[in-house]
């Protein structure tokens, strides 16, 4: 690929969650606070939801990575299950070596005896689910009644939904009302500013590696963040094409033509900028050509 042609020592734009390209900007810091406040306050529920690419997963997976030390925690990625799959996953993430045989009353008993004796040893117990806009109603009401277990004093599992904005469609209706009013904290992650994309281009290419001339002028960064909107995988995306490009090229200079190749050969993006971009010049052409003619004409 293009790493030793940038020196890089890692692809910068990848679109798998890693960690380590978290970028501390004010939405995910925001929400960081959030949950840790929540979670050490011992609430419930707690949601944090954002539209499609603007970084639940990596948001989700750094929280798990921060609080690993000081709780017991159950990560389930696929939130496609029915109520005893959920009941079973949750069971293997505690390490709970349960005979498959287990009616699912016995496996409730079982399950709500362990978070007990972790109580008792001091260990709280998180549950963190993402894509949780894809919970079923007998699913969401089986989380419901595990936040039921409690001492005087504390639940004995936390649960903390991931999710895109059909979440909060989804908890808006009546049949979950009791699992609503149980969501004691809650965070909308937004789309990043255009200063914000400019900063998170050129934070991502410095764990790569990156210690060159800047790749991305703020021109550039702020071209890509109108296109993107502020999404931050498709400002991945887009960075990744525009490198690619001018790899291609032999090329270490990244071009405005490159940003709007890209964006042309990215569905999701926003083209109308790059419409806008050849009409001026076709305008352009036209004014140059109209006063040529009438220079031309008055020479006669």
């Amino acid at each position: 690929m293009y790493l030793s042609f940038f020196n890089l020592s890692e692809m910068p734009f990848t679109l798998t969650p890693n960690t380590e390209f978290f970028c501390a900007l004010a939405p995910h810091n925001e929400a960081m606070q959030v949950l840790l406040t929540a979670l050490e306050m011992g609430e419930g529920f707690i949601k944090v939801t954002g539209e499609v690419g603007t970084g639940k997963t990596l948001l989700c997976r750094k929280l798990l990575n921060q609080i690993e030390q000081d709780f017991t925690v159950a990560y389930l990625p696929n939130s496609y299950l029915n109520p005893d799959e959920l009941r079973w996953a949750l069971a293997v993430e505690l390490g709970m070596d349960l005979n498959k045989e287990l009616d699912q009353q016995a496996l409730s008993q079982l399950i709500n005896h362990h978070l007990l004796s972790l109580q008792q040893v001091g260990k709280k117990v998180v549950l963190l689910i993402d894509e949780a806009q894809c919970l079923s109603w007998d699913t969401l009401e089986a989380l419901r009644l595990f936040t039921n277990l409690e001492t005087e004093s504390e639940k004995l599992i936390q649960v903390v939904l991931f999710g895109q904005p059909e979440l909060d469609e989804k908890l808006a209706n009546s049949r979950v009302r009791q699992l609503r009013q149980r969501i004691s904290f809650s965070y909308q992650l937004r789309a990043m500013t255009p200063a914000e994309v400019v900063y998170y281009i050129n934070h991502r290419l410095q764990v790569a590696g990156f210690n060159g001339p800047q790749l991305f002028t703020q021109q550039l960064g702020l071209r890509i963040a109108k296109a993107s909107r502020g999404v931050p995988r498709l400002v991945n995306v887009l960075c990744h094409k525009v490198l690619l490009q001018a790899y291609g090229e032999g090329v270490n200079e990244i071009k405005m033509l490159h940003i709007y190749s890209a964006v042309k050969d990215t569905e999701d993006c926003q083209n109308t900028h790059l419409i806008n971009y050849w009409s001026y010049i076709v305008a352009s052409c036209s004014v140059l050509v109209i006063a040529g003619i009438w220079f031309w004409r008055q020479w006669l």
